[in-house]
């Protein structure tokens, strides 16, 4: 399942997926905001807001990157997964090893918006 398929899954029920572009990690996303933008949209069909690219590690890091670090952890690579919960704290985090439609996080979104989890199986 890919990032986009969350934010279609569970829009409705108030959850947005938001993408924070970084060139943090081994000179991955060098591109230009419009450019990495056009890229999500035409291959991923991304409809979630896509912000700026920011810097997301050490002294330079953005504001919400420092506050989503030291609630929890800083990012360790490109789509590290940072679940927030309405009062702007973090709920969970994901490495970005952990796929969108794994259990945790299905589970932790479902747990966010008031719904039951999945079922273990």
């Amino acid at each position: 399942m890919l990032l986009q398929e969350l934010q279609e899954s569970y829009a409705a029920r108030g959850f947005t997926v938001l993408g924070f572009p970084s060139n943090d990690f081994a000179d991955e996303e060098p591109g230009q905001n419009a450019e990495i933008k056009r890229f999500a949209v035409s291959r991923y069909g991304v409809t979630f807001p896509m912000f700026a690219k920011i810097p997301v590690l050490g002294p330079e890091a953005h504001p919400l990157y420092k506050h989503l670090a030291r609630e929890s952890v800083p990012p360790r690579w490109n789509f590290h997964k940072y679940l927030v919960d309405r009062a702007g704290g973090v709920a969970a985090y994901f490495d970005s090893k952990v796929e969108p439609d794994s259990r945790d996080v299905l589970n932790a979104i479902e747990k966010q918006l008031g719904g039951d989890g999945l079922t273990a199986g």
